[in-house]
């Protein structure tokens, strides 16, 4: 799996800051002055060239903390947009609509590691019959993958089921660049109306549906794709099919990722 990492010397920056600017606040008080500002930030400085393994320290540190408070931001969020995220007219729905566990994925159409998931996605509405697939289109990587979005969504105003599963199915495994042509060219090969799709690809609700993806990916601090959510949980990137599993067992038994 591949994560979005701040660079290590930005985060060292931030850490250098952080250290210095809690010192140079605590020193800007009536009891010092300029001069003894100056040698407090001195002082600092002269111990972190020294040791530096505490800056390695700080980073960790500041990692753990910027990583609470995302979680603690992306759970309040799983709370206010449950019902866009899990019932919002304009996403797929797959396995079984009445199932006990949803598990959504925000996708890319272009993304290699969406494509690389496919099969885990497939293995698990197959294997098992109570799992509920919510699929939200997310597109990330250009506007190629925009126009395929926008063609599957307006494809789902024809298809239903595994019909529309097959044809997502069929976009994740083409070969090369998946954009607009490329979309409406298998939306014609399983015999969809492709005059009717081209109008349905301009509707208002099409681009409203892709806004408000966009919207809730943002506020969860999505950064790519594949992101999968269950319960009160979110797995990022394609981590394969056991950590899935165990994910929808703990939230079947509990209602949360960690029981």
């Amino acid at each position: 799996m591949v994560l979005c990492r701040r660079p290590l010397a930005v985060l060292a920056a931030a850490a250098f800051a952080a250290i210095v600017g809690t010192s140079v606040t605590r020193a800007q008080t009536p009891g010092f002055d300029a001069q003894q500002q100056q040698a407090i930030e001195q002082i600092v400085r002269d111990y972190m060239i020294k040791h530096p393994e505490v800056i390695q320290e700080a980073i960790a540190e500041l990692e753990r903390r910027q990583q609470d408070e995302q979680k603690t931001a992306q759970r309040q969020t799983l709370k206010t947009e449950g019902e866009a995220l899990l019932n919002a007219a304009h996403s797929y729905v797959g396995g079984n609509p009445s199932g006990d566990v949803t598990l959504i994925e925000f996708f890319d159409y272009n993304c290699g590691y969406c494509k690389r998931a496919l099969a885990d996605v497939r293995e698990m509405t197959r294997t098992d019959p109570k799992l509920r697939l919510v699929l939200k289109d997310f597109p990330v990587l250009g506007p190629e993958s925009v126009e395929a979005s926008r063609v599957a969504l307006a494809a789902r105003k024809q298809l239903q089921g595994d019909r529309m599963f097959d044809f997502h199915t069929r976009l994740l495994e083409s070969r090369g660049r998946v954009n607009g042509e490329r979309a409406l060219a298998v939306a014609k090969d399983i015999g969809l109306d492709v005059v009717r799709l081209k109008k349905d690809m301009e509707a208002a609700d099409v681009k409203t549906a892709l806004q408000q993806n966009l919207d809730i990916a943002d506020k969860l601090g999505l950064s790519g794709t594949p992101a999968f959510i269950a319960g009160d949980e979110i797995v990022p990137g394609a981590v394969g099919i056991e950590p899935l599993r165990r994910l929808v067992a703990s939230v079947r038994e509990c209602g949360k990722a960690t029981c």
